[in-house]
C-alpha cells in the first residue's frame, strides 16, 4: 500500500508539472500573438506588371493617414477628388455622404496650387524630371537629374501619376505615388501630392481622365 501511496504521489506531480508547462506555454503563445503587428492587406506586397511593389511597414504612420472609406458630406459630385492640404488628406468622393480617404504627403509644389482642376492625363510608371524650381532650390540634389529618370522602383513619382490641367494648361501639379512612405502625413521639402504606392495604385483605378479635383489650401477660397 505504501508503495502504491508513493506511485500514486508521483503521478500526481508529474500531471502538475505538466499542467504548469501547458500553463506557461499558453501564455507565452498569447502573449506572443498580441505581440505580433501584421501588416493591412491594402499595403502587402503588391505585383505590378514588370515591377514589384514593396510591402509598406505601417507601424510608424498613423492610422489615420492609412485607406479608409468615410463619412464626408459635401456637394462636389461622385468622381470629384478633394484634396486638403491642411488635414493631409485626399478624398475620392463616391456620392451618398460617403468618400474613400487617403493619406498624403505635401511638398513645396504641392502648396503651391489651390481651386479646381480637371485629371487630362493618367500615367502608369511615369517618367520624373524635377521642375525648375526645385533645381534652383536645390542644385545639388536636383541639377544632375535635370533629363528625368524612367519610371520605376526609384522614381520619386511611384508606380502612377495623375495630372492636373486647368484648360489646356498644364498646372504641373501631380498627384503621384513616394519612395518614402514614412512622409506620408506629414509636409515634406519638394514634390506635389504624394501617396503610399498601393494608394495612388487604387486610386489610378478608380478615377477617369476627366475627373474633376478640388485643391484646398488652409481654407484658401476656391477658384473656379
Amino acid at each position: 500500500m505504501i508503495i502504491k501511496a508513493r506511485h500514486f504521489a508521483r503521478l500526481l506531480g508529474i500531471a502538475a508539472i505538466t499542467f504548469l508547462l501547458a500553463g506557461c506555454a499558453s501564455r507565452s503563445s498569447s502573449l506572443a500573438e498580441k505581440e505580433i503587428t501584421t501588416t493591412p492587406a491594402a499595403y502587402a506586397e503588391l505585383i505590378d506588371g514588370i515591377h514589384t511593389i514593396p510591402e509598406v511597414d505601417t507601424s510608424g504612420i498613423d492610422a489615420a493617414m492609412l485607406r479608409q472609406r468615410v463619412d464626408h458630406p459635401t456637394d462636389e459630385p461622385a468622381g470629384t477628388i478633394v484634396v486638403d492640404t491642411a488635414a493631409r488628406h485626399l478624398y475620392l468622393v463616391e456620392g451618398n455622404g460617403k468618400a474613400m480617404r487617403y493619406g498624403i504627403g505635401v511638398g513645396k509644389e504641392g502648396l503651391a496650387f489651390a481651386g479646381a482642376a480637371t485629371i487630362k492625363r493618367k500615367a502608369e510608371w511615369p517618367h520624373w524630371r524635377p521642375t525648375q524650381n526645385m533645381m534652383d532650390r536645390e542644385p545639388a540634389r536636383y541639377r544632375h537629374l535635370a533629363s528625368g529618370l524612367a519610371g520605376g522602383l526609384d522614381n520619386p513619382l511611384g508606380p502612377r501619376a495623375l495630372y492636373l490641367y486647368q484648360g489646356d494648361r498644364d498646372t504641373m501639379f501631380r498627384i503621384h505615388g513616394t519612395t518614402e512612405p514614412e512622409t506620408i502625413g506629414n509636409a515634406v521639402s519638394s514634390g506635389c501630392i504624394r501617396l503610399i504606392n498601393q494608394d495612388i495604385v487604387d486610386l489610378y483605378s478608380r478615377v477617369k481622365i476627366g475627373n474633376r479635383v478640388v485643391v484646398v489650401q488652409g481654407g484658401r477660397a476656391l477658384s473656379s
